[in-house]
């Protein structure tokens, strides 16, 4: 039985596409698909699938955030798989069989899909995702992936085995605990390069900023929980820095090539805005819906 969990947060507009993009899946397992969310407008979207289709189902959220939703539901369902995806995003036909295939092997824990960015390379905030997506995460798992170390998940689309952790803290990414409650457990984290989704990404530098702000700050108090001298720790300023070569091939004109420049001083300066947040400030991360309106 496999579990899919869509969680959602005012998004009536998406959240449909987001359901039929796993409903148009070839999947031969048995399986639910679960709309988890607070709000009755993307509810009553849901609900409409849920009268046509027997395996969607809704979870009304308590209000209270995404992983507080999350650590319920992990301690309720039976499934032996769960698929975590978002409402604001849709799966690309049969990627859902490219998530699942690695789990064959009882070694694999957790397996990460594959973000690509739906917005237009015209503008430099579309051309800053695509750049972060392709040169940035798929170039960092692919690698990591291939030395077979330690892989870091995207929330957009992963799934990971149920009945081997059964909570985590609500005060950093699930994304970025979960596997490595896995990683230190035994289990393989696995990069399924072929599982794609398409990701809607702010259309303007506020959103962007507050976006990559909220996911820093999270990782930054990783530490609270972690031991990085035991587990590799990805997600940092050096090695975002070590690893900025790949961002250099990627343009393709000079233009492309200035907006890779602009983007270094920008992420310097939520790196530095998060770790004053958090370390002089003491403005942690919490568990909050919230809403980054350029991206619906």
């Amino acid at each position: 039985m496999i579990s899919i969990i869509i969680t959602s947060f005012k998004e009536p507009k998406t959240i449909g596409k987001a359901i039929q993009s796993f409903l148009d899946q070839d999947i031969k397992d048995r399986y639910e698909i679960l709309v988890v969310a607070p709000d009755k407008e993307t509810l009553d979207v849901a609900k409409s699938y849920s009268k046509k289709y027997i395996e969607v189902k809704i979870f009304k959220d308590p209000g209270k955030g995404k992983m507080f939703a999350l650590n319920i539901l992990m301690k309720t369902l039976k499934s032996e798989i769960f698929v975590l995806s978002d409402g604001d995003v849709f799966v690309e036909p049969n990627s859902l069989k490219y998530i699942l295939l690695p789990f064959k092997d009882s070694k694999v824990g957790v397996v990460t899909g594959r973000p690509v960015s739906l917005d237009s390379k015209k503008k430099m905030l579309g051309y800053w995702s695509h750049l972060l997506c392709d040169a940035g995460a798929h170039g960092a798992r692919l690698k990591r992936a291939k030395k077979g170390k330690f892989v870091e998940c995207s929330g957009y689309y992963w799934a990971f085995r149920n009945n081997v952790v059964k909570d985590f803290p609500l005060d950093v990414p699930e994304d970025a605990i979960i596997p490595i409650y896995f990683w230190q457990k035994g289990y393989k984290v696995v990069y399924a390069s072929e599982a794609i989704v398409y990701v809607k990404y702010p259309s303007n530098l506020h959103d962007f900023i507050d976006q990559k702000k909220r996911t820093t700050k999270a990782h930054v108090q990783m530490s609270k929980y972690v031991d990085f001298n035991k587990i590799p720790k990805t997600k940092t300023f050096t090695n975002e820095l070590l690893e900025s070569y790949r961002a250099f091939l990627y343009p393709r004109n000079f233009k492309e090539m200035l907006w890779t420049f602009l983007l270094f001083p920008v992420k310097l300066y939520i790196w530095c805005l998060s770790l004053y947040h958090v370390k002089i400030s003491k403005k942690y991360h919490k568990d909050a819906w919230k809403v980054t309106k350029s991206t619906k």
